[in-house]
């Protein structure tokens, strides 16, 4: 506990001397003293002799901040129709991206690709760093204590236990998870301050998923389930749902919906992502019609959430709303319409990683264990308390 709470004084205010985490963290001088050499060991913090002040005196006021050189996370996100590998470093800068394009796959052949590339792109780590963990996070329904994806329907996914095939191909220890809760968990990393006090993070894709976090910890539930919002009823609804019902969230603002209702107008030749944005950037009235509506039918369910939940903040990740804000405050002006709670303009915002929140959620999936307990991490006990 002591070391978490040293690592991530530091992570918020480094570099910062020792003397000054122990006033921020609480603890005494000497605790402090003892874990940031565990720390430094470990390769967690690294001292920054250059910054300390003229006339300082002794390492009490050497600062020390998050070693951004020696270690480093991998990171995988396994998506429809693409996939994304990625390294973070301790602060969870993105070192290295990569796309498989996956398109017109689903089950086995997805798989197949993604461990095929692994231990290759592992052996690319630029700067001889470690890397300690792999992080990898999909839709749908995952359960993180057997490491199964247990059901992402538009990959075909049932039952697939992603962790310990990663193992195999990557030789790391593998934390898998939901992508929602992983964004969350990026989000209180590396964030806004509100999003450790109460978050909603919804993930708007081929899929749509949402998390909660309260106090910092994202919160799961029973059967690897945080919450189900995919079958909410939002007004103006009015796609049908593979589930039976009409009015459904995701049948009604899914990607596979908008991309869909873009082929049918003309607006693009194939149901694909990049097309969508090309037709937005260059102006087409009917595709920024179409992603106003979706914007407008995600600010109703965000409206509904906000009710329900009432959180410090909504994070959304959606690719228009990432692309360009007019689309976001088209979600924000819905959520100050419908929602009983109201909240100013800045209740709904994305992610701060921008457009690489995903390759960085899927290494925070892991970063987050770390800052929790950088000890047992690493695979250090921590020591026995006398």
């Amino acid at each position: 506990m002591n070391a978490a709470s040293v690592l991530r004084t530091v992570l918020d205010h480094g570099p910062v001397a020792r003397s000054r985490i122990a006033a921020l963290s609480g603890l005494s001088p000497a605790a402090v003293s003892r874990q940031v050499v565990g720390l430094l060991a470990l390769g967690l913090l690294g001292e920054r002799p250059e910054l300390a002040g003229a006339g300082s005196v002794g390492r009490p006021q050497l600062p020390v901040d998050i070693d951004t050189e020696r270690l480093a996370v991998a990171g995988v996100h396994v998506g429809a129709p693409y996939s994304t590998l990625s390294l973070l470093d301790l602060r969870g800068n993105l070192l290295v991206q990569e796309v498989l394009d996956h398109r017109g796959l689903t089950g086995r052949p997805v798989l197949d690709r993604l461990l095929a590339r692994i231990p290759g792109f592992l052996a690319e780590v630029p700067g001889g760093r470690q890397v300690f963990g792999l992080g990898a996070i999909t839709g749908g329904t995952v359960d993180p204590e057997r490491g199964v994806t247990v059901r992402h329907e538009p990959l075909g996914w049932y039952e697939v236990p992603l962790g310990r095939l990663l193992e195999r191909a990557s030789g790391l220890p593998v934390r898998v998870d939901n992508h929602a809760r992983a964004l969350a968990q990026a989000e209180i990393l590396f964030g806004r301050p509100a999003a450790r006090r109460s978050l909603v993070q919804l993930f708007v894709g081929h899929v749509v998923d949402v998390a909660l976090a309260v106090g910092g910890r994202v919160h799961l539930g029973p059967q690897g389930a945080t919450g189900e919002v995919a079958h909410l009823r939002v007004p103006g609804g009015t796609a049908d749902c593979p589930c039976g019902r009409r009015g459904c969230f995701a049948a009604a603002a899914s990607d596979t919906t908008l991309y869909r209702d873009a082929v049918t107008a003309g607006v693009i030749a194939a149901p694909e992502r990049a097309e969508m944005i090309a037709a937005v950037r260059a102006g087409d009235a009917r595709a920024d019609r179409l992603v106003l509506r979706r914007a407008r039918l995600i600010g109703q369910a965000v409206a509904l959430l906000v009710d329900v939940v009432n959180p410090d903040v909504v994070v959304l990740t959606e690719t228009f709303a990432v692309l360009d804000e007019r689309y976001l405050d088209a979600v924000r002006a819905e959520v100050l319409h419908h929602s009983h709670l109201g909240g100013g303009p800045e209740l709904v915002v994305t992610p701060r990683c921008g457009r690489d929140a995903l390759a960085v959620a899927a290494g925070a999936a892991v970063l987050g264990e770390l800052f929790r307990s950088p000890l047992s991490c690493l695979g250090r006990p921590a020591p026995a308390v006398t």
